[in-house]
């Protein structure tokens, strides 16, 4: 799936459930305007599987291991995606630095 100009990401040959392809995506999307420029001529980026126990199983964070993984690779800088546990809202809380909560769930 193409993500931004040039920089596409490919998804496990098995599928994935829309939530599970859109949030590896998104991970990407926080970083393409780097990729483009470290790679003009473009990029895939083939993923393999996506794996996770069940019992602690949140969609986000498959975006936020595509962005840490691009970091890692690529020497990127800091998206400022982050995960915090917080108490007060029972749970763990997602950031996604300039980007206000892709793909919630939650009412308007």
């Amino acid at each position: 799936m193409q993500i931004h100009r040039n920089i596409w990401l490919g998804p496990p040959a098995a599928g994935l459930h829309w939530k599970d392809a859109a949030w590896p995506a998104f991970g990407v999307s926080l970083n393409a305007r780097a990729l483009s420029e470290l790679a003009p001529d473009g990029v895939l980026i083939r993923t393999s599987s996506l794996d996770y126990p069940l019992s602690d199983y949140r969609s986000e964070a498959a975006a936020l291991a595509m962005d840490g993984w691009l970091h890692e690779r690529f020497g990127l800088e800091s998206s400022g995606a982050a995960v915090t546990y917080d108490a007060s809202r029972g749970g763990f809380a997602f950031s996604w630095g300039g980007t206000a909560d892709p793909f919630s769930d939650g009412p308007p």
